[in-house]
């Protein structure tokens, strides 16, 4: 994934990250990923479903529905991203917590999946779903969380310290660290 300037990073500037080269290829992964899984889904992966052990069968029910609500989140995503940029949505709008993207829980691992029974068509739906998503994800973080502190715990506490006293010139990390202990 090529990299959002630090200019984007830093403002959160998201009609220039929506308007970027990078986000059109973004978009168009994301919306041909979508496309491919419901097409597979739907044909082949259903009439394969069917013929599955009962545990693979298991896993491959519960897998796909996690793999169509985490594709239906970043497609939902992007469309929002792209509204934004076409005026069709405020970033005010775009900044509320409902549209937001993060991981909650652990990927799904096709990885460890392979020789399950679980068909080899579905597991790379998989794996490729869940690097969509965890770039999304990265990107929803950088976009609209850089420079907000997460928590204001003593880290984010120093490094905010640390970036002023760069900014004033007088830089003595010594100084710093040493008025936390």
């Amino acid at each position: 994934m090529a990299a959002i300037s630090s200019q984007q990073a830093d403002t959160g500037d998201l009609p220039d990250f929506a308007g970027s080269r990078v986000f059109d290829k973004v978009f168009a992964e994301g919306m041909a990923l979508v496309e491919k899984t419901a097409t597979y889904l739907d044909g082949p992966g259903r009439d394969m479903s069917r013929k599955l052990p009962r545990e693979a069968g298991l896993t491959y029910a519960a897998w796909s529905m996690e793999l169509t609500a985490r594709l239906m989140q970043a497609a939902s995503w992007l469309v929002m991203q792209r509204a934004v940029r076409d005026g069709d949505m405020t970033r005010e709008e775009a900044l509320s917590k409902r549209y937001r993207i993060s991981r909650d829980g652990p990927p799904l691992d096709a990885s460890r999946q392979r020789g399950s029974g679980l068909p080899d068509n579905f597991l790379d739906l998989v794996e490729d779903s869940e690097a969509l998503y965890s770039r999304i994800c990265r990107l929803d973080a950088a976009i609209y969380l850089e420079g907000k502190p997460v928590n204001d715990g003593p880290v984010n506490r120093q490094l905010e310290e640390l970036k002023a006293a760069a900014k004033q010139g007088a830089f003595d990390p010594l100084r710093i660290w040493g008025r936390v202990r």
